[in-house]
């Protein structure tokens, strides 16, 4: 049975519309004007338990409203949702006692207490025994490394330190479903890394259901063996990003070090796509011709320092696959 279904979801917002100007204002306080908006439209997907589904689209698609849905913090215009067989707005009391949300530009923390406060506080509302807290904070504290700023106000942490600890209130209560919304929003290289193990170790381990909502495709390509995709309110794509990969871009790239400053001729078979001093790179499609024999080829007529052939970027294949369904890239 799905922990996660969601049907025919759509959200509508009504926006004012004002014309510019002085003058437009002045009309606005007589005659006002509205516009629908749609932020999902007839979405349909389902997370079996134990699933790390990526959530992806550019900025506006409906994935900060899909969450927010799914949280029960937004009801839907139309259609319906179940998580763990509850109404996520309809039974909110029961049904966050069994998620954790992490926003990744919103806290739950207290800015001014102690982080060791805040996650006390959050027990004495999700009601949690101090047996179970304790080693829930133990084991979080743990695998988070958190330990030694436990004492210090929120508001005197760094960013990947303060994200850490979000996770750890997200997870305080043991819930068994995590919606992160871009959790590594403003990371350097380390902190990403640890969060990104961290999630990867919460989902094999233990068994957590994860929705990711990220910009940063590595976070994806890292962790999520399925993706879905939404552009203007509405799901293009839901299935595995190498799946994705080979429908809409099925080139790979090959990257020569020559050994001298040469200009290097035409290569059949390939393209070249991008030079960097010596480095030059080349676009083929392996279906028509073998990576070893454009090896070959150029071995043969250069002097070659090094050769390397690689997958498209991430954030290639996505830009590639909003071009084709007419997404907006963020």
């Amino acid at each position: 049975m799905a922990q996660i279904r969601v049907e025919n979801l759509s959200k509508t917002y009504r926006v004012a519309v004002r014309d510019p100007g002085l003058a437009g204002a002045a009309r606005g306080l007589f005659r006002r004007r509205h516009r629908d908006v749609a932020a999902l439209d007839d979405v349909s997907f389902s997370l079996e338990p134990g699933e790390l589904l990526g959530l992806i689209g550019p900025n506006g698609a409906g994935k900060s409203t899909t969450i927010k849905i799914l949280s029960g913090i937004l009801r839907p215009s139309a259609g319906r949702c179940t998580v763990g067989g509850l109404v996520p707005w309809e039974q909110r009391i029961a049904h966050v006692a069994r998620i954790g949300v992490v926003f990744g530009q919103r806290s739950q923390l207290w800015w001014d207490l102690p982080v060791v406060e805040s996650l006390e506080l959050l027990r004495d509302i999700y009601r949690v025994e101090q047996a179970q807290f304790a080693r829930t904070l133990e084991q979080l504290v743990g695998l988070l490394k958190i330990a030694p700023v436990l004492d210090t106000p929120l508001r005197q942490l760094s960013l990947g330190q303060r994200m850490r600890c979000e996770i750890a209130a997200a997870l305080i209560h043991s819930p068994a479903i995590l919606f992160l919304d871009e959790p590594t929003i403003g990371l350097d290289a380390v902190s990403k890394l640890a969060l990104r193990d961290f999630v990867k170790t919460l989902n094999r381990d233990e068994g957590v259901t994860v929705l990711l909502t990220t910009h940063d495709m590595h976070d994806i390509e890292a962790l999520a063996r399925r993706v879905i995709i939404i552009g203007n309110g509405k799901l293009l794509r839901d299935s595995s990003f190498e799946s994705m990969r080979a429908e809409v871009l099925r080139e790979r790239r090959l990257f020569v070090d020559f050994a001298d400053d040469g200009e290097p001729g035409p290569l059949e078979g390939a393209r070249i796509v991008g030079r960097d001093g010596r480095t030059v790179e080349y676009a083929f499609d392996p279906a028509r011709i073998a990576a070893h024999t454009l090896i070959a080829r150029i071995a043969a007529a250069h002097d070659v320092a090094d050769i390397r052939v690689e997958d498209p970027k991430i954030e290639e294949v996505i830009a590639r696959f909003y071009a084709l369904h007419g997404a907006v890239a963020a």
